[in-house]
């Protein structure tokens, strides 16, 4: 299968959308809530309708920068958050981003992609995290039995992907997904080794 911008905005202009739940998902709603540091470089790859950004601008963090290489959730998060700056927004593909951040919030991305790019996942985090940078979101917490996407992994799968290259901070059951993903999701937070 060919998971490019093709493959993404034909998802988007037929709606088949099942991965966007409408508002910021719970676990990194509750965990920028969390962060005093407003002044955080932030960037959300494959961020589609991009609603954990325009949570994040609307709580301060004005460095929060949102990358998809499908232009309809760009066009679409535009019109929904107008005074997000437009120098924060990148339409083009995670493996050729060239920014440096603080944290790179992941949602919905990472069992978005082929499987086969993995590790060329975790070496472009390791690139674009800036020394003690973190890579903190939601993954699934399965393996499913159709043709994805989306591709999820056993946590023993996670643990081999992301070590050596991250210390893992956090990786366990989230307690705090939406009702429909109760008991599929784990919650990662790693830093850059």
């Amino acid at each position: 299968m060919f998971l490019d911008e093709a493959y993404w905005t034909n998802r988007y202009n037929e709606k088949s959308t099942g991965w966007d739940i409408g508002s910021p998902s719970t676990p990194l709603k509750q965990y920028l809530d969390q962060i005093s540091n407003k002044g955080l470089k932030i960037l959300i790859p494959g961020a589609g309708n991009a609603y954990e950004a325009k949570y994040a601008y609307d709580l301060g963090f004005e460095k929060v920068h949102i990358l998809d290489f499908s232009p309809i959730p760009i066009a679409q998060f535009k019109q929904s958050c107008p005074d997000f700056p437009n120098a924060n927004i990148f339409l083009e593909n995670f493996f050729m981003h060239q920014g440096k951040y603080d944290l790179v919030l992941e949602q919905t991305f990472f069992c978005a992609l082929d499987p086969q790019l993995r590790k060329e996942y975790v070496k472009k985090m390791q690139e674009i995290l800036l020394p003690g940078g973190k890579l903190t979101g939601v993954l699934f917490a399965m393996e499913f039995d159709y043709p994805g996407p989306p591709f999820g992994a056993t946590l023993e799968k996670y643990i081999q992907y992301f070590t050596p290259e991250f210390e893992i901070l956090k990786l366990e059951a989230c307690y705090n997904s939406i009702p429909p993903r109760q008991g599929s999701e784990l919650f990662v937070q790693l830093r850059k080794s």
